[in-house]
């Protein structure tokens, strides 16, 4: 199968193209600290070609999940450190998504602290917080003088990703959160050298991640979008003309690899940014929403993609790629467990081999 074939994706050689795509699972510890619990899941699953970890933490006070973990402490570098090393124990590769929250934060997660964006335009809806279901605050609009040390703070984060073992990192500028509302002119309604144009809109991510290529070599650095998902209220008037300025300029960079979310969670906004990102990145392209592995294979077959990110179904399969081998059924995830607390959906699912020997 082209999807248990294996692929050089930057500097990394990767033994087959079924990747594990980056989940919040709010299981950190106290500090935001990943724990062992943390470690297993993700060795369980080091069969990926890739594993991509979860949204983490660049810069304190920038939560948008209870439980998400940070990378800005040595505590959490610690953490990490086990994570990593259980991964490669276990024959795995892992890089680490790196993410600032921006107007999807909230001041009860960050000690008071006030939401920052682009624009000081709200999400229209509620937030889980230790406080439970609130509304969305108003956030703080970013002055053009402070943008320097969120660049700073990404490039700390990947320091820190090298420092905790990491094989590389992946920048979230995906679904909503900060580097994606600067790119998307919903949610940017800024003037100045980081509004307007496409070209400023996209330049925040596009300095950000020209940071961390100064950290870990281009070989080692992918980025992740969402031009057409409307989650977190996102919009954009153009998605297509995003899409191939920012795929043309992060190919240009030699990144590792392009990571694009294909749709829209709530099917309200369309377009074919996948054709689009093919046409203009000449590096890896990974797809990710939604796909079963007969047409991951049939998209890979096609060239249409190099590599497909599994979510829900890796977080219910921990040996997904021998699964898919041997054309066995999956286990279903259970969305309840999705973000509580515990083992429970988290590390218990079972293995093929496990599920042959009955119960356990």
């Amino acid at each position: 199968m082209h999807l248990l074939s294996s692929i050089k994706v930057g500097s990394l050689e990767l033994p087959n193209r079924v990747l594990m795509a980056p989940l919040t699972r709010c299981r950190a510890e106290a500090g935001d600290v990943p724990g062992d619990l943390i470690a297993t899941h993700y060795a369980q699953r080091a069969t990926a070609g890739l594993l991509i970890a979860e949204a983490t933490m660049v810069m304190a006070g920038n939560a948008a999940f209870p439980g998400a973990p940070g990378v800005h402490s040595d505590a959490q570098v610690a953490g990490w450190k086990k994570v990593t090393d259980a991964v490669h124990a276990a024959g795995g590769r892992i890089f680490l998504q790196i993410w600032h929250g921006g107007r999807a934060c909230h001041s009860a997660m960050n000690n008071g602290q006030q939401p920052v964006a682009p624009s000081a335009i709200a999400i229209d809806s509620t937030v889980y917080t230790p406080d439970g279901m609130v509304p969305y605050e108003m956030p703080r609009v970013l002055a053009d003088a402070e943008i320097p040390q969120i660049v700073a703070g990404f490039r700390k984060a990947a320091e820190n990703a090298k420092r905790a073992g990491f094989d590389g990192v992946e920048i979230h500028g995906a679904n909503g959160y900060l580097l994606d509302q600067f790119m998307r002119d919903g949610s940017n309604k800024r003037s100045g050298p980081y509004g307007g144009s496409i070209e400023n809109r996209a330049r925040l991510m596009l300095e950000v991640t020209e940071a961390v290529v100064g950290v870990f070599g281009a070989g080692r650095v992918g980025v992740r979008i969402s031009p057409v998902n409307s989650y977190n209220n996102m919009i954009d008037s153009d998605p297509i003309a995003l899409t191939k300025y920012v795929s043309s300029r992060l190919s240009a960079m030699g990144i590792a690899y392009l990571h694009v979310m294909r749709a829209d969670f709530f099917g309200k906004q369309h377009g074919d940014v996948l054709s689009v990102a093919r046409a203009n990145f000449k590096g890896t392209l990974i797809a990710n929403m939604g796909y079963t592995p007969d047409e991951a294979e049939k998209a890979i077959a096609s060239g249409a993609v190099d590599a497909v990110a599994f979510g829900t179904a890796f977080l219910a399969n921990p040996d997904l790629p021998a699964r898919i081998k041997a054309k066995a059924p999956l286990n279903a995830p259970d969305q309840s467990t999705f973000y509580a607390p515990g083992a429970k959906g988290y590390t218990d699912y079972p293995t093929l081999a496990e599920s042959a020997a009955g119960p356990r």
